[in-house]
């Protein structure tokens, strides 16, 4: 079978990247979310090696393999934000399943590779699900190595009754320690984006397995707070004295009708006071109020006090991923 290279084409290649795509994912994706996520990004990139000589800046670079009826089979993304980890780059490679063990993975992966050592990479970094031992063998005789394991738990809404299985006592004693929980709609648009920056500012570097710099504001606004499915009454704050000192941000996704913890926090200061659980608490409320069919959530394994709490609120675990990491000499070989 003839397989080849190519660039997108967008638009038009959209719908069928959408589906491979889903293909992988935990969560759904459509063509119009791919076309409304590319809407944010640059046009051009630029990339350059810092003062220690690794590289930094931003780019991309897409291909799919398709058949000879130009039919999507595989597809490449490697790329870097501006705050990715110096000499990093980030990449997704799928490759659709009855196409799999042609060599098309191999194909996709030196193209990643041989652009990575153009613009001057020396690391690529990539994710896989741990319960496909294809995918972890594939990466392995290709030079990468597991270097963190993360959990998904999920949380089915209608097997939850709050009233018995929360501590609501947990709300009152917080309140007379003078923290309260509002949500982002109720702070003024900017002063309370810009106060809730400075937490995630504080606390991003906390999470064990994140690596690289802190966006600036609004890349974090646009990337990290603004998600696909956010919402300014679904980012839920613990606040002291007019300070924000936890977050917990939770995305909607229509076509499943479920909820997603893109980012639960608590400035260091206030840890251990149990306001984690209180944000994870009114999380569940919010999302049975909004008649959501399920909670989910991605916990790196070494995250003890976070994947502790979801136990106690009745998350069973899911599937996790491996973070796998190559040199790019050892995967150009």
């Amino acid at each position: 079978m003839s397989i080849l290279l190519r660039d997108l084409r967008l638009p038009e290649d959209y719908t069928a990247l959408a589906e491979l795509l889903n293909t992988h994912g935990s969560e759904p994706t459509t063509a119009e979310r791919l076309r409304e996520d590319d809407s944010k990004l640059y046009e051009v990139g630029h990339t350059y090696l810092d003062e220690n000589g690794l590289l930094a800046g931003y780019d991309r670079t897409r291909k799919v393999a398709v058949t000879e009826q130009d039919e999507i089979v595989g597809y490449i993304n490697s790329w870097r934000a501006p705050w990715t980890e110096p000499g990093y780059l980030n990449n997704t490679l799928i490759v659709a399943e009855d196409y799999r063990r042609q060599g098309i993975g191999q194909l996709l992966l030196q193209h990643a590779a041989g652009w990575g050592e153009k613009v001057g990479a020396d690391t690529l970094v990539t994710e896989i699900w741990d319960d496909s031992p294809e995918s972890l063998h594939f990466a392995k005789r290709t030079g990468f190595a597991i270097e963190r394991h993360a959990f998904q738990s999920v949380l089915t809404l209608n097997k939850v009754d709050p009233d018995s299985a929360f501590d609501h006592e947990l709300f009152d004693k917080l309140a007379q320690d003078g923290i309260r929980f509002i949500t982002l709609a109720e702070e003024p648009d900017e002063e309370g984006e810009q106060k809730l920056y400075r937490l995630y500012e504080e606390t991003l570097k906390d999470i064990p397995g994140y690596t690289g710099e802190v966006p600036v504001f609004d890349q974090w606004r646009k990337w990290y707070l603004m998600a696909e499915g956010y919402s300014p009454e679904q980012v839920l704050l613990a606040v002291h004295d007019g300070k924000h000192v936890g977050v917990s941000n939770v995305l909607y996704n229509p076509l499943t009708n479920g909820m997603y913890h893109e980012y639960t926090s608590v400035a260091r200061a206030y840890r251990g006071r149990k306001i984690a659980l209180g944000l994870k608490m009114k999380a569940i409320l919010l999302a049975k109020e909004r008649h959501a069919a399920y909670l989910r959530t991605d916990n790196d394994s070494l995250n003890e006090p976070i994947l502790r709490i979801n136990r106690r609120l009745g998350y069973e675990a899911l599937r996790g991923s491996y973070r796998l990491i190559a040199k790019v000499t050892d995967v150009r070989g």
